[in-house]
């Protein structure tokens, strides 16, 4: 019985490369989505061996790229980005401006056209969610403040390649590209074009956070594991390619958008967690269909364009964020790690360059670069990371501009002089205002305690000040912040920041200048609270243990008041007969 295999042989091809070189980077501490990348190499046309399928490979790339995006939209928070709006929005907008400017010149310096710069250097400004997000899982940093501004920073740059791609077709014909619809004027096509996509926002936003959340909680009653996770899949796969029949939108915002009506559902937690393995199989294979469209040969036959590149990616527009990081009086370890974090470049950079080359926007060699840019931009990015603090103790050391920097009047930093001194005295010292932190601030101020929050979001500082709470903006593991809150007369420091990397520091610091002090402690983990314990931090709480407590406190009550009355009716029964 003869078939055609093609389809079995590129899945079987794709998945067994990429476990192997995925599984070879892991162990030399490199992201594995470079191992992915290399196995595309390995399977593509330019290199000798078994070549895939390249047209099955793409298909199955978009289905790669709906579940990926459809990922981004599940999570997307517009609370996280609020949170941190005052330097992701012009940072963001600033770097990819600086970015793609770089990268035009670059074009220009290659003879190439300015619609193909203007391109080429949107590819090279926008750095990968996903590169981004392990990252900071694997350093424990993700819910830090630090963490959120670099993430809220891509879903700009994330929402800002949205836009362009919207905006690209009907814009192609006046770039010097092809226009996919034949004809007609400019604004015409734009006008077309925004139409589209604002009728589907608005029936997707109108129509869809009400219909899809409402069709999961159906489907939930089921109780069918299978149906639910059917119903996800097929949600985003069905309105990415519902949205581009209809409206003409890419696949990839109609997905962006079935994720973020998703997320209106109670349910969405299980959604993500549901659709999660089958995202990361798709997305594995869209990497390794990029991989098999990388040729080689652009590394020895264009070195200095592959180096020109490499250095926009990561020197050009981390400089630029660097900058405008200092310049918004964050501190100098805030602006290294967003740097770091934007020093690499992945998915909307292969959509985008891809976009450009159905157009007949950019060459082909547009596509060789950016994807050489990428491996090496990822391959780098983990040492990007480990440099931050070496980098940061060096300019320390050596630039009195770094120390200035560091020492600067900021007068958040300051504690008011307006703030009476009775609530300096025996108060307590709140490190996070996050969801834990204000729940315990409500506490303290319904019982007439006084205390001095220490955040280091300078947008709530502000806040918690014209609301007259003590507030002092900056890392509670450093000296200065602390001797901001008055910790020498200070009752207890409660942490309950999420970022459990510097809770050391905090109470070391506290305990030298306050050796009375009480310090109550916040983690996640049994290794984590066995540490600190042993290390004398205090009184520590886990979540889970708090919460297993507290749901059994309720239920032994519950059973004893109920055994308490049976007994009750037992005995009046007894006594009748």
């Amino acid at each position: 019985m003869h078939h055609n295999v093609g389809l079995i042989a590129t899945l079987a091809a794709a998945f067994g490369l990429a476990l192997v070189f995925g599984f070879l980077t892991a162990r030399f501490k490199l992201p594995a989505l470079v191992g992915y990348l290399l196995a595309g190499i390995v399977l593509g046309p330019f290199t000798p061996g078994f070549i895939a399928d390249t047209d099955l490979a793409t298909q199955l790339a978009e289905i790669g790229v709906m579940l990926l995006m459809f990922g981004v939209g599940l999570h997307f928070s517009l609370d996280d980005l609020m949170e941190v709006k005052k330097i992701a929005l012009p940072g963001a907008v600033l770097q990819i401006g600086v970015a793609t400017l770089l990268g035009l010149g670059i074009a220009m310096w290659l003879g190439w056209s300015f619609g193909a710069g203007l391109v080429f250097g949107l590819c090279l400004s926008v750095a990968s969610t996903v590169v981004l997000l392990r990252a900071l899982e694997e350093r424990g940093a993700l819910e830090s403040m630090n963490g959120r501004i670099a993430v809220g920073w891509l879903v700009v740059e994330d929402l800002a390649m949205v836009l362009v791609l919207v905006l690209l077709p009907a814009l192609s014909g006046w770039l010097g590209g092809e226009t996919p619809n034949g004809g007609g004027s400019l604004w015409n096509a734009l006008l077309v074009a925004l139409g589209q996509v604002t009728i589907f926002i608005s029936l997707m936003l109108v129509v869809g956070r009400k219909v899809f959340p409402w069709l999961l909680w159906q489907v939930a009653k089921t109780n069918s594991r299978e149906l639910f996770t059917l119903c996800v899949i097929a949600a985003a796969i069905g309105i990415a390619y519902g949205s581009s029949k209809l409206f003409g939108v890419s696949f990839a915002l109609g997905a962006f958008f079935a994720g973020m009506v998703l997320r209106e559902s109670e349910l969405s937690h299980r959604a993500a967690t549901e659709s999660l393995p089958l995202q990361d199989a798709f997305s594995v294979l869209f990497f390794v269909s990029v991989g098999m469209l990388f040729n080689p040969a652009v590394l020895v036959e264009k070195p200095l364009e592959v180096l020109a590149v490499v250095f926009i990616i990561i020197f050009g527009k981390s400089l630029a964020a660097f900058l405008l990081v200092l310049l918004l009086r964050y501190p100098l370890n805030t602006a290294l790690t967003v740097s770091a974090s934007l020093a690499q470049i992945g998915e909307f950079s292969f959509i985008l360059v891809a976009l450009g080359l159905s157009l007949g926007l950019l060459p082909a060699e547009a596509q060789s670069l950016v994807l050489a840019g990428a491996i090496l931009s990822i391959a780098l990015n983990p040492f990007m990371f480990k440099a931050i603090g070496p980098v940061q103790s060096w300019l320390q050391a050596h630039s009195g501009l770094a120390r200035k920097l560091n020492r600067r009047v900021d007068p958040l930093a300051e504690l008011p002089m307006a703030v009476p001194q009775e609530r300096l005295n025996g108060q307590v010292v709140l490190v996070g205002y996050g969801r834990v932190g204000r729940r315990i601030a409500a506490d303290l101020k319904t019982q007439g305690v006084p205390y001095v929050v220490v955040e280091d979001n300078r947008e709530i500082v502000q806040r918690l000040r014209q609301e007259n709470v003590p507030a002092v903006a900056g890392n509670a593991a450093e000296p200065d912040v602390l001797i901001q809150a008055h910790i020498a007369r200070a009752a207890a420091l409660v942490i309950a920041t999420p970022d459990t990397f510097h809770v050391r520091a905090m109470v070391e610091i506290a305990r030298t200048l306050n050796p009375k002090i009480e310090t109550i402690v916040r983690t996640h983990s049994d290794e984590e609270a066995e540490l600190l314990r042993k290390e004398h931090a205090g009184q520590v709480f886990m979540g889970e243990h708090e919460l297993a407590r507290g749901m059994s406190s309720y239920v032994l009550k519950k059973l004893k008041g109920e055994g308490q009355t049976l007994h009750e009716t037992s005995h009046a029964a007894a006594a009748n007969q």
